[in-house]
Parts: C-alpha cells; sequence; structure tokens
C-alpha cells in the first residue's frame, strides 16, 4: 500500500512559479512516483514522474524547460517545482505511484490533488 498527500497549489499569475509537494508513506520506494493533471473537460495526463529507485524522469513535452522534478528522501517527499507558468498550467494536480514511469495504466495509488490556477 502507498499512501500520497499533495500541497502547495494556489493562485499565480501568468509567468509566476509554484513548487508543489507530495508526501509519499507506505512502499512507494518500489514504484515511480509522477504529478499528473487535469483540466476541467481534459483527460487525466501525464506531467512528470520519476523512478524513486533508478532516478530516470520523465516530462510531457510541454512542460519540459520550465518544470523540474526534486526529492527529499529524508521526508519522503517529492516536489514538482513549476516554472513561468501558463494559463494552460491551470489544472487540480495529483500525485500518483506507478509501475513504469511512462505508462499512465500502472499508476494504481492517487493522492487526493490539489488546484493550481494561473491567471492571465
Amino acid at each position: 500500500q502507498v499512501q500520497l498527500a499533495e500541497s502547495g497549489g494556489g493562485l499565480v499569475q501568468a509567468g509566476d512559479s509554484l513548487r508543489l509537494s507530495c508526501a509519499a508513506s507506505g512502499d512507494f520506494q518500489i514504484y515511480a512516483l509522477g504529478w499528473f493533471r487535469q483540466a476541467p473537460g481534459k483527460e487525466r495526463e501525464l506531467v512528470a514522474s520519476v523512478s524513486w529507485i533508478g532516478g530516470a524522469e520523465y516530462y510531457i513535452d510541454s512542460v519540459k524547460g520550465r518544470f523540474s522534478l526534486s526529492r527529499d528522501n529524508a521526508k519522503n517527499t517529492l516536489y514538482l517545482q513549476m516554472n513561468d507558468l501558463k494559463p494552460d498550467d491551470t489544472a487540480v494536480y495529483y500525485c500518483a505511484a506507478g509501475r513504469i514511469i511512462d505508462v499512465v495504466r500502472t499508476y494504481n495509488y492517487w493522492g487526493q490533488g490539489t488546484q493550481v490556477t494561473v491567471s492571465s
């Protein structure tokens, strides 16, 4: 079992930065941890993910160069640093744990989500 809890969302202006946190517990080390987002009327998409043991990372093209992952192993926490935010980044962001970093169907554990709103 894996438990995930996100925090750090909020309302910002275009061009601003925001850092999301995902506190993990349970057997998460055997998984990849990823950040998904879902905007109103759109499907949930995988934004970025990392293999907790191997360290391999994945980013979708639209966030490359703007978003980055980091982690605090002592706190079992994964961070998503989001820079140069755009209105299209507005969504509920979810932390999730899965078997393969870039295969969405393998993500079985989910946090409750945190809202990110970017105003123009």
